[in-house]
């Protein structure tokens, strides 16, 4: 039976500084995943607060918020059976140290607050993400 979800993906500011936008994307359609929308936009430091609310809490928020603002950032609408799980794990660990051979972080990510991209970490925040960069 097939679960076919849709989760956000961001190519964070680091990785749109160095180019990277097409090598990422090309590794989510070698992962069988499809790009239903993708658009580059540049967000305030607000929006980056409202968009990262759920960390507001953790002492990195600020960091984390003056960052996704810095740059240039690719949104995306990822799809794909079990689509949210499935760009955890080609993601990779946050820490691009930690992450596995192969993942996105490993290659891409700088370090634990440059690591190149962010994706949804549950269907209720896929939703509410998409929702945030894609109002229809």
């Amino acid at each position: 039976m097939s679960n076919i979800q849709k989760t956000l993906s961001i190519i964070k500011p680091d990785a749109v500084e160095r180019n990277l936008s097409e090598e990422i994307k090309n590794e989510f359609k070698i992962n069988n995943f499809n790009i239903l929308k993708e658009k580059k936009v540049k967000i305030t430091k607000s929006e980056a607060e409202k968009f990262y609310q759920v960390h507001q809490t953790k002492p990195f928020y600020n960091d984390l918020c003056d960052y996704l603002s810095s740059g240039p950032i690719v949104v995306m609408i990822l799809e794909k059976d079990d689509a949210v799980l499935e760009n955890r794990k080609l993601m990779g660990a946050t820490d691009p140290k930690k992450a596995e051979e192969g993942t996105l972080r490993k290659k891409f990510g700088i370090s634990i607050d440059k690591n190149s991209v962010h994706g949804s970490d549950s269907i209720e925040n896929a939703k509410q993400e998409i929702e945030f960069f894609f109002k229809d």
